[in-house]
């Protein structure tokens, strides 16, 4: 008796216990509006009463559920007073209770259910609230040896002092009828006003879209920070190396400029977690490559260039990624190879956009597998875009190709 005793106590102690009684009550306005249309109905004070006002509001309330908007106001209703704990976006979505409105039959349907549940339910409740503490003060006044005649209840003739042994009980059976009907509120909530399937999928789908962009985050600050990091590694050192003032001048000229643009890349990568993402145009394009070259050359690389065929026409998707498939076979060369001649070609025509990015095999990783998560990422967004990539020792040269199909 010691376990489920405490666990009452407690639940009488949570604020989310009177929010639902609140919630009950807030359920008899409706019928009581109504009662005050309808002649006679708080003529006798008794149970009378409270059964027209449970049935007069019924036709409205069914008409109420037909209203798409409804569903919504219900919801966040039962977010608020049905559901423990704090309230913000997190909690609410996962609380089992949807705010969309009806836009489909079967959600009407469970809205009129949710609806009736609520004022049939609401006004049992309204009724013991107001009825049952009365009782309790007939109680007390027959164990002070005063008759009581009560409006509702019936009359106590002769009073006595072991009424006063009951009076406690009306209150006892309130608050238990309050826990009991709050935590049915609450489960009904959960099945009447829940999410639908299509929502749910809905949900699904938003869900996969930020785990996506959370895997384009990554990628994104792995391609362009990782670049630009290689990059200025590799010219510090070379500058340190060379001992000359003029090279060293360039070499931190070239730093600068690429920690400039890789202050840029890292905002707009970041921006992606907030809610004013830019948009896809703005990251760079395949216009844009001849800067990669310019910072591969920077750091030490003798780099030959060949690019060809209408870039500025291509679509956005395939030019973004494109760009960020250079930049990262570039890095991977500055990383594991450090300064050695790269030949780059970049080629859209005949339906394929094709990227080849080779350098010396020997201080190249040592196979098609390797690299990291840089050239997985390659294959990755090739893989996304209906194309492929290799990436492997080719004809001498570490080679990493390309092709991107592109639409007619």
């Amino acid at each position: 008796m010691t376990v489920p005793l405490a666990s009452v106590v407690r639940r009488l102690g949570r604020p989310v216990t009177y929010t639902r009684w609140l919630h009950l009550l807030m359920a008899t306005v409706a019928g009581v509006l109504a009662g005050f249309l309808h002649p006679g109905t708080f003529r006798t004070g008794g149970w009378e009463t409270w059964l027209w006002i449970a049935v007069l509001p019924v036709p409205l309330v069914l008409a109420a559920a037909l209203v798409p908007v409804v569903r919504r106001i219900e919801g966040l209703q039962a977010q608020l007073l049905l559901t423990p704990g704090p309230h913000g976006p997190e909690q609410r979505a996962a609380s089992g209770i949807s705010t969309t409105p009806a836009t489909r039959r079967r959600d009407r349907v469970r809205t009129a259910g949710w609806l009736l549940l609520r004022l049939e339910t609401g006004v049992a409740v309204t009724a013991l609230t107001v009825q049952l503490p009365t009782l309790a003060v007939a109680f007390a006044m027959a164990a002070a040896g005063r008759p009581s005649h009560l409006r509702g209840l019936p009359a106590i003739e002769a009073p006595h002092w072991w009424y006063g042994l009951f009076v406690p009980l009306p209150l006892v059976l309130l608050l238990a009828v309050v826990l009991g009907a709050g935590s049915l509120m609450a489960r009904a909530a959960r099945l009447l006003l829940g999410p639908s399937a299509a929502e749910r999928l809905a949900a699904l789908e938003a869900r996969t879209e930020r785990l996506l962009a959370h895997n384009r985050l990554a990628q994104e600050l792995h391609d362009s920070i990782g670049h630009a990091l290689t990059v200025t590694v590799v010219q510090a050192g070379a500058a340190r190396a060379a001992g000359a003032p003029e090279f060293t001048d360039r070499a931190l000229a070239a730093i600068e400029e690429t920690g400039r643009q890789a202050l840029g890349e890292l905002e707009r990568a970041l921006a992606l977690l907030r809610e004013d993402a830019p948009r896809p145009a703005d990251r760079p394009l395949l216009t844009e490559a001849e800067r990669l070259l310019e910072s591969a050359r920077a750091a030490g690389s003798t780099v030959s260039a060949e690019l060809s065929g209408p870039l500025a026409d291509l679509p956005g998707a395939v030019s973004r990624e494109g760009y960020r498939m250079v930049q990262e076979a570039l890095t991977n060369v500055l990383r594991h190879a450090g300064p050695v001649p790269v030949s780059v070609r970049i080629a859209a025509g005949g339906g394929v956009l094709e990227l080849d990015v080779r350098n010396p095999l020997p201080a190249a990783p040592a196979g098609p597998g390797s690299g990291g998560r840089g050239l997985r990422g390659i294959r990755e967004r090739a893989a996304l875009l209906g194309g492929e990539a290799r990436t492997g020792p080719a004809d001498g040269a570490w080679q990493v190709s390309v092709r991107l199909p592109l639409p007619a």
